[in-house]
């Protein structure tokens, strides 16, 4: 997940907005939650347009709400809920033209009961394995079928290589690349509305990655709950390099890798990375947490030691590698020493990114039931201690790289004050930041620029074009 930002509501791009017959039935899809369930809700999008739905972005003008919903945590719990409740109202409104309000996604797999229970102006909820049905749940509703929908499939198929409306930025495609997780870490809810570890064949990926090359996109971003392990169910081994290679050979720009866990990463996907010029210089490790009892305690399979191995081992190979990394304070049995030996890690590793959340206790999960549960005001002032340490961190990495000159892709332009906005390799779209350049130039979005970077402000950096 993010430092603190969340993808709160699908941004549909003008390419993504249907033409055509205005009084054929408008959809209206609203995904919340992690890039993994924007992939999703993109396949539906594409589904319900190739049914000749009409996607709109504005809820007055939509007959179907449709909210890909997310509950990884408590916040995206209430998240979900306070949207399907705010929906809900628009429905009852007499002059509204809303006529059905569907919950897809996690929260609706985890609580459809509760759903139909609690929340009656939901029609329908389809499940994380049920997605693909969402024209099959429209027609029966808008047909007038009287009734509660509740889709739900088992957790072990896999939905994959659907038609897909690319949204938001229109240079940068997520691509997701396997399903589910089998980590079973002790605080997380995802192998229960998610399933054990699925990855999509690679033949499948490739042919998706090229539609979305030829629809502009110039950085692929691969994710999944975990990339590094991607392969070992369906070719016995670890993939990802190979997948790297063969994406590779289509025109992208950059292709960013996300979510892996660092004692999966090997010597072969550091090479690859190291040695092919496409992929980007830059990597998300969710460690949690430094300390090896907390790390026990979590389920994870890493160690202190290791990760500081992990973590040497990359920036020997790729000196000028951009190190992501998330932290959970606060976890059941977190004392002030394993907290002081966190800090102490930080300080150490001096990662270039990094979130961190207070640890929030999931229903369902094995870590809701451990004795020594931290205080939430401790859990939060630990939060925030930490990211202190880290901002301070962040804010000299940015100073230190005036001088350098980068490979930036524009992504905007802000027109009054007649600057062009960036990123470079080591910036992930909506978590890290921005590379500034006043120009009389408007770039189109996805063009490469070389910049020497003159300065910076907090995490952004300012340039002039070269």
């Amino acid at each position: 997940m993010s430092d603190n930002r969340m993808i709160s509501e699908t941004n549909i791009s003008k390419g993504g907005l249907s033409s055509g017959k205005e009084d054929r039935p408008a959809f209206l899809l609203v995904s919340l939650g992690c890039d993994k369930n924007l992939s999703d809700s993109e396949m539906m999008m594409g589904l319900l347009s190739q049914a000749d739905y009409r996607l709109t972005d504005d809820e007055n003008d939509a007959d179907v709400i449709v909210v890909n919903t997310c509950c990884f945590i408590m916040d995206a719990k209430e998240e979900s809920i306070n949207t399907l409740i705010r929906y809900g109202e628009l429905k009852k409104d007499e002059n509204s033209r809303l006529k059905c309000l569907i919950a897809a996604g996690c929260l609706a797999e985890r609580y459809a009961d509760e759903i139909k229970s609690d929340l009656p102006e939901v029609d329908a909820v389809l499940g994380t394995a049920s997605f693909d049905d969402i024209v099959l749940c429209v027609d029966k509703l808008l047909s007038g079928e009287s009734g509660f929908i509740r889709d739900k499939k088992p957790l072990s198929g896999l939905i994959a290589g659907l038609p897909r409306i690319h949204t938001g930025d229109p240079c940068t495609g997520y691509l997701k690349i396997a399903e589910g997780c089998d980590k079973n870490c002790t605080y997380c809810i995802i192998p229960k509305i998610r399933g054990h570890y699925r990855s999509i064949p690679m033949e499948t990926l490739l042919a998706e990655a090229e539609v979305l090359s030829d629809g502009g996109v110039k950085e692929l971003i691969l994710v999944a709950q975990e990339t590094t392990i991607y392969g070992t169910d369906i070719y016995g081994h670890k993939a990802l390099p190979e997948l790297l290679r063969k994406l590779s050979e289509l025109p992208f720009e950059w292709i960013r890798i996300l979510y892996c866990y660092p004692e999966e990463i090997d010597d072969e996907l550091i090479e690859e990375m190291a040695s092919n010029p496409k992929i980007c210089h830059y990597l998300d490790l969710p460690i949690q947490h430094s300390e090896d009892g907390i790390l026990k305690r979590m389920n994870r399979r890493a160690t202190r030691a290791g990760l500081s191995e992990t973590v040497a081992k990359l920036r020997k190979a790729i000196p000028d590698i951009c190190l992501r990394t998330t932290l959970i304070t606060g976890f059941p049995g977190e004392t002030e020493d394993d907290f002081e030996g966190l800090k102490s890690f930080v300080k150490e590793m001096r990662f270039d990114r990094l979130g961190v959340f207070p640890y929030s206790a999931e229903e369902g999960t094995a870590a809701e039931t451990f004795e020594d549960q931290v205080d939430e005001a401790v859990k939060k002032n630990r939060a925030d201690e930490i990211m202190e340490i880290q901002q301070d961190i962040a804010f000299e990495k940015a100073a230190s790289r005036k001088g350098l000159v980068l490979d930036c892709m524009v992504i905007g332009r802000l027109p009054e004050e007649g600057v062009t906005v960036m990123r470079s390799y080591m910036d992930a779209p909506d978590i890290d930041g921005f590379v500034f350049a006043e120009s009389d130039n408007e770039f189109v979005s996805g063009t490469m620029l070389t910049v020497r970077i003159t300065g910076s402000e907090g995490y952004d950096l300012y340039g002039e074009i070269v």
